[in-house]
């Protein structure tokens, strides 16, 4: 027998002998009949091999699974190493912990893909505190160089002498960075701000003293900037200005002086509240008295500035109400319409756009002095008294000036037509009208003289070109000195109103043609 068929046999006896243990050992753990055929089959489909696969096939193909998984098992190994490295030099720089995986073990798909989402996340964190650290880094170091500022920490040498990769970007640097910037911008604003008063009081200074402009350019250097020794320079002429001004009191003194009056006047002081302050009629110029006269200046400045808005406010109806005023006088002025070029009718849209503006910019400022009024519990003065009562004052005093000036107008009136009507009226030059034609004059001044000469004392006379009544209603002394004889003009007729006289006589045609002889009041033209 071949040597193949020898072992055909000997598989088969085994395999039978192996299918029979099995059975046994089913049976012994009690495994039911049905469960026994399917292991059965499926003993037998391992044996059987369907698809025709033979075992050096199978072989073949469970080695190169094998090859294919001991590459993914290398590679995922070898991904797996670099993102440690990765995830390590990241948590290093911005002083996070580590990411826990296990090392040791095989990472599977998922877990290496949430890996590469943790590295990825970390690498966003470290540009953007980067670019955040770049940034307070830049502004840090203007800072120290606007303060010449030295970094006197290990903390702010790390900042600005180290290399940018070296430095820690944790959170908590971070916070340490903001803090440092804020500490150095608020000692720049506070140099800012000092700089800035030493400037205030040099040009101060300078006014008082009356500095020519040639040594005000000499520090015009230091009159911009906030450094260290900017800072210094200024505080070293304030004190150059300061000893200055001890040794010119009186005129320091004077030119404050002139400035509280300015005060005054935009804060509406009284005369008693100007007074009150006894210091600035004072004559002996000493130190003690500069020091007053600082006080109330500074004083003035504060109360000017903290209620500006409303003084503003007073100021512009000080200023529209003067005008108003200026507008009233102009047209009660009689020659106002001899005016050319249209300014009175300009005046008068002026005049009646004021007329309606004043009250609304009057109760507005009511509105905001009441509601200073509550919050300072006190009055608001302008000159002395509140301000509604001096608005009211200002109208009735208007109101009273309108009134007089009617009344004297009035009276003036009235004094005229008496006198009219006792003397006659003055001849006035008679007017020329555009379009007509004129008369010769030779034969205007021929009939006025023709005329005069044939009239009587008692005679009223109206010249054609003026309009103008020559009479003497009342009769004149005798030579003797005795009484005056009244006379009448024309018996049985009434004497014309005074307020008739000339109502029509600019209505009058001047044509030149000759003029008809008319009885007049009894007497013949």
């Amino acid at each position: 027998m071949r040597r193949s068929e020898v072992l055909a046999e000997e598989s088969i006896v085994c395999l039978q002998k192996a299918l029979n243990h099995l059975r046994e050992i089913w049976e012994l753990i009690g495994i039911p009949e049905d469960q026994r055929l399917q292991r059965t089959e499926v003993v037998k489909k391992h044996i059987k091999e369907e698809g025709e696969t033979t075992i050096l096939q199978l072989e073949k193909d469970l080695r190169t699974q094998v090859e294919l998984m001991r590459k993914q098992k290398k590679d995922r190994k070898q991904e797996l190493k670099l993102l440690q490295e990765q995830d390590q030099e990241l948590c290093e720089i911005l002083c996070m912990p580590h990411y826990d995986i296990d090392s040791a073990s095989v990472p599977s798909l998922e877990e290496l893909n949430q890996f590469r989402q943790h590295v990825a996340t970390l690498r966003e964190t470290k540009a953007s505190r980067r670019e955040e650290f770049v940034s307070i880094k830049r502004q840090i170091i203007l800072c120290m160089e606007e303060l010449d500022h030295t970094p006197d920490t290990s903390f702010e040498r790390d900042v600005v002498c180290e290399d940018e990769d070296a430095f820690c970007l944790s959170l908590e640097n971070i916070a340490t960075l903001q803090k440092l910037l804020q500490q150095l911008e608020m000692q720049k604003s506070q140099n800012e701000a000092v700089c800035e008063g030493l400037r205030s009081q040099i040009r101060e200074l300078w006014d008082r003293l009356q500095i020519p402009e040639e040594e005000r350019e000499a520090v015009a250097t230091i009159m911009s900037g906030s450094k260290a020794k900017v800072r210094k320079a200024l505080q070293l002429e304030v004190d150059r200005l300061e000893e200055l001004k001890m040794q010119n009191l009186k005129k320091v003194i004077e030119a404050i002086r002139v400035e509280l009056a300015q005060y005054w006047d935009q804060c509406f002081y009284s005369q008693e509240q100007r007074q009150a302050f006894a210091p600035f009629h004072a004559e002996d110029y000493t130190e003690n008295l500069l020091q007053l006269h600082d006080a109330e200046i500074v004083r003035l400045r504060n109360y000017y500035e903290a209620h500006r808005e409303l003084f503003e406010g007073v100021q512009k109806w000080e200023e529209s109400w003067r005008l108003f005023l200026e507008f009233e006088r102009k047209a009660s002025d009689p020659n106002r319409f001899t005016n050319r070029g249209g300014n009175l009718l300009k005046e008068e849209k002026q005049r009646a756009k004021l007329q309606k503006t004043l009250p609304k910019l009057e109760e507005e400022l009511k509105a905001q002095i009441e509601l200073w009024e509550q919050e300072h519990s006190k009055a608001f003065l302008v000159n002395g008294q509140k301000f509604m009562e001096y608005v009211a004052e200002q109208w009735e005093m208007h109101r009273l000036e309108k009134e007089r000036a009617r009344q004297e107008r009035q009276l003036k009136n009235k004094k005229q037509t008496e006198t009219e009507m006792l003397y006659g009226s003055a001849p006035r030059t008679p007017s020329k009208r555009r379009g007509l034609t004129p008369n010769t004059p030779g034969k205007a001044r021929k009939l006025n003289t023709t005329t005069m000469s044939n009239a009587t004392a008692n005679n009223s006379i109206r010249p054609i070109f003026g309009g103008t009544i020559y009479r003497s209603p009342v009769s004149r002394l005798p030579p003797s000195g005795s009484k005056p004889v009244a006379t009448s003009t024309c018996s049985g007729k009434k004497t014309p109103r005074a307020g008739r006289r000339g109502a029509n006589k600019e209505n009058l045609d001047l044509d030149g043609s000759i003029l008809s002889a008319r009885t007049f009041k009894g007497f013949q033209i």
